[in-house]
């Protein structure tokens, strides 16, 4: 009988601790993901884009964003979407092509998929960045 009320008390108690960490790892979640709501995404002028592959990242938790972007004669050729950990958010997973296509950060972001596409945007962003872009006014 010791031994069950022991491993009982030790589940609650283990219980217990995911709760609490899980409530903690939500609250987190939820402020991200406020935030990105409130960030813009600003157009770049691809005009002093350098020829190359550049990686952008972007990270809100929970979505995980990586992107490579292939820049030639100051147009974006090619994105490839390296990684895209997205909970519910796969359909955002066209924004590459829609950003090729409009050769601008400014596409619509997918329905059912807001936040996935945002990150996607900053990633792409990021690496346009990198490469020598500068963003429009």
């Amino acid at each position: 009988m010791k031994k069950a009320k022991r491993f009982l008390l030790i589940t609650f108690a283990l219980l217990l601790v995911l709760v609490i960490a899980g409530t903690g790892y939500v609250k987190k979640m939820e402020s991200n993901l406020s935030a990105l709501a409130q960030e813009a995404i600003n157009n770049v002028d691809l005009s002093s884009a350098k020829e190359g592959t550049y990686t952008g990242k972007y990270t809100v938790l929970p979505i995980d964003v990586e992107v490579q972007v292939q820049i030639s004669q100051h147009e974006i050729k090619e994105i490839f979407l390296i990684k895209h950990f997205n909970g519910q958010g796969k359909a955002a997973e066209t924004i590459p092509s829609q950003v090729v296509n409009a050769q601008s950060l400014q596409v619509d972001a997918i329905a059912g998929a807001t936040y996935s596409s945002k990150v996607i945007l900053k990633a792409i962003q990021a690496a346009l960045l990198q490469a020598g872009a500068t963003i429009k006014e």
